[in-house]
């Protein structure tokens, strides 16, 4: 993982229009969101293995991704660029389970924090200025 500085890091808004704005933009709500916190992330290779993560912690209110009426106001935390590493293939100590295979269809990367060339840094930090355009200050 490696932080980025941004100018957008500690801005509080309305989760709806920055959650609007960043999806124009290619990102999507993280799948590890919660009501207090989240992220909207973006891959930055084809293989959707190095990401662009824009954190996020709910300050008022409630976050719902089901609904547009919600009422929460966000502070957006430090972005960073990270890189999972997976493991291609069959895992050769999967079991199979018929309930499991229904919620246990991804396997955890091998490195969650794998090594990223300065080249995904520098695309991020890209992505990022684009992305800052959108906020007026």
């Amino acid at each position: 993982m490696i932080p980025l500085s941004s100018k957008l890091e500690s801005r509080e808004q309305e989760f709806v229009e920055i959650k609007n704005l960043l999806e124009e933009h290619e990102f999507a709500l993280g799948g590890g969101w919660e009501y207090d916190h989240g992220s909207f992330d973006r891959y930055l290779d084809e293989a959707h293995k190095v990401w662009l993560r824009i954190p996020f912690e709910v300050i008022n209110g409630n976050t719902d991704s089901e609904t547009v009426e919600n009422d929460a106001k966000i502070r957006i935390g430090q972005p960073f660029v990270l890189r999972h590493v997976y493991n291609e293939g069959t895992s050769a100590n999967t079991v199979p389970r018929t309930f499991g295979g229904l919620v246990d269809q991804f396997q955890d990367p091998l490195d969650p924090d794998a090594e990223i060339e300065p080249e995904w840094v520098e695309k991020a930090n890209n992505v990022l200025n684009q992305v800052e355009r959108l906020f007026p200050v």
